[in-house]
């Protein structure tokens, strides 16, 4: 992360914010594209008038996403760890790292 703030203007729902961040430009506006798609899905899938329930659903849709990523990161790090140990037996001792865990 850079420590200089940028100002960048995002449209999300129809309104414009503008955003302070230490991220990037093209990043920042890529994360408010993505909650803008978000919020849009959620809107799409029934009569949700007020906004706040909006925003509530779109925060849950976000979340879920974020956790099942975690958990396949989690997954994937699991996996990585059992195939090097198993690796590991074909490696001679004395040439063995200790990975860590």
């Amino acid at each position: 992360m850079s420590e200089k703030k940028t100002s960048v203007t995002v449209t999300i729902g129809g309104d414009e914010y503008s955003l302070r961040s230490d991220r990037s430009e093209d990043y920042t506006r890529a994360v408010a594209a993505h909650v803008d798609r978000a919020l849009s899905e959620v809107r799409a899938l029934g009569n949700i008038v007020e906004s706040q329930k909006a925003a509530i659903l779109t925060a849950l849709a976000i979340t879920d996403e974020l956790f099942q990523v975690k958990a396949a990161d989690l997954d994937l790090q699991q996996r990585i760890r059992r195939l090097t140990d198993d690796l590991a037996r074909f490696v001679p001792p004395q040439k063995r790292q200790t990975p860590p865990h």
